[in-house]
């Protein structure tokens, strides 16, 4: 591998920008604003999601997920967050949560990619540890 092709790590503005998708993201999730979700997600059939109890592959199985699911529920509390940029154009969020009235910690990962729309998630993972 040649190391000079290595992206540079976490440039302050692009991690910056990717920090605010990130925290937009989680302001939608917990206020159900399915329309914002379904913004930040590339609208593409190579998007994936695996939830903790689906995995949804392509965009509009995403879509369709979200538009069924019940928006009760959703608060959560996020204890740790991991943000890591590669170059410009490419990062990665993982987030560690606790639901409301829930004893499990939620783990979220996703991979976001700057795209002509702006920052979008291109694949997802969400799970649960007992």
């Amino acid at each position: 591998m040649n190391h000079d092709m290595t992206p540079e790590i976490n440039l302050p503005e692009v991690l910056a920008e990717v920090a605010a998708a990130c925290a937009r993201y989680e302001d939608a999730l917990v206020h159900n604003k399915v329309e914002v979700l379904d913004e930040l997600f590339w609208n593409s059939p190579h998007t994936l999601r695996y939830g903790a109890t689906e995995n949804l592959y392509g965009y509009e199985a995403i879509q369709a997920f979200r538009a069924a699911r019940p928006s009760q529920g959703l608060a959560r509390e996020v204890l740790r967050t991991a943000i890591t940029t590669y170059g410009r154009d490419f990062a990665t969020a993982h987030i560690e949560f606790r639901r409301e009235g829930s004893a499990k910690t939620g783990r979220q990962s996703q991979t976001w990619m700057r795209t002509g729309q702006g920052w979008r998630v291109v694949a997802a993972h969400v799970s649960l540890l007992a």
